[in-house]
């Protein structure tokens, strides 16, 4: 008779023998960034998220550098917003000036830069509008400038975000022209019309003043739209693709695993964190061996990078681990 029992009949047999690791390499930090002296402002709906002011990074950059993950996700926010955006692709934005800041102080330290629109317009779009249509190919020279403006202050990944069809190939093209063909894009492929994304519209200041985003990020439902999304987003030059949310999709974390031989990150978003956060906090489950076994649980449907607001909590449960 088999006894399947028998490899979990200690914690060393059972660590043995486990499958699937969490490593600290595997892990990526998302940061907000905010116009400002002086600031480190919580975000309410995100206990123990801030919002930086560039600075006061030093205190948590030295955190992030000493947990020994492997960078970081950055978002700017502007003081000033119009319709077009251009605080995204101005050579003394918010983002590119952290961006520069981050590399002075830890040129180690990766850096990703997100790509989109919606925190710099004031119709909290991903896109140029007209009317209330939100615009795609007038959308992509602005995403490409933006991406090369990053590039320039040291960006290490650019990652855009916006959903807009074509921009992969675009940025990649004008990535090329102005001398970045060693920086790699991270797309965020398969990107949902999602409810989870709540909190973050607060730490950013990004939620739409009309309308919704349905008509450029996915629908939740599909699948094989998502494996269409990431098969054209590497066709036009991804070196990395991302699902996102990570919990409620991680069907389609694997189907993209088994179809498609790239590095595949999923992100961990704000309101996944918020719901682990509040039941923690009111003494419901246990934060630490819930937060580990969805991060095991994304690893295991196939992601090779996590992006996760658990990044430095993490990091310490498995430095105390080891």
């Amino acid at each position: 008779m088999n006894r399947l029992r028998r490899l979990r009949s200690s914690e060393v047999m059972r660590k043995m023998t486990r499958e699937t690791f969490v490593n600290t390499s595997d892990l990526i930090y998302p940061m907000f960034i905010i116009e400002g002296e002086n600031i480190k402002e919580p975000v309410p709906s995100m206990p123990n998220i801030f919002r930086y002011s560039i600075d006061k990074l030093d205190e948590i950059l030295d955190e992030v550098y000493n947990s020994k993950i492997s960078g970081i996700l950055i978002f700017g926010i502007p003081k000033e917003k119009d319709e077009q955006g251009s605080g995204a692709y101005a050579t003394d934005g918010i983002t590119q000036r952290a961006v520069r800041y981050i590399k002075s102080k830890y040129s180690s330290m990766l850096v990703i830069a997100d790509v989109c629109l919606c925190e710099y317009t004031n119709h909290g779009h991903c896109g140029i509008i007209c009317g209330n249509e939100i615009l795609n190919d007038e959308t992509l020279p602005l995403l490409a400038k933006m991406s090369v403006s990053l590039a320039n202050a040291g960006a290490d990944i650019i990652a855009p975000s916006d959903m807009m069809d074509g921009r992969i190939g675009y940025i990649r093209n004008e990535l090329d022209a102005n001398g970045f063909k060693n920086t790699p894009i991270m797309s965020y492929s398969a990107k949902f019309a999602s409810g989870y994304y709540s909190p973050f519209r607060d730490a950013a200041d990004s939620a739409p003043s009309f309308g919704d985003r349905k008509t450029y990020q996915m629908d939740f439902a599909n699948v094989n739209e998502a494996l269409r999304e990431v098969e054209e987003d590497i066709a036009e030059g991804a070196d990395i693709v991302m699902v996102k949310p990570a919990l409620a999709y991680l069907d389609v974390v694997r189907a993209v695993a088994d179809n498609f031989n790239i590095p595949l990150a999923t992100y961990n978003v704000s309101g996944e964190y918020a719901m682990v956060k509040a039941a923690s906090q009111n003494g419901w489950i246990d934060e630490k061996r819930i937060v580990t076994e969805n991060l095991v649980a994304m690893k295991r449907a196939g992601a090779k990078i996590l992006i996760t607001y658990h990044a430095l909590d993490m990091a310490k449960w498995l430095l105390e681990e080891n």
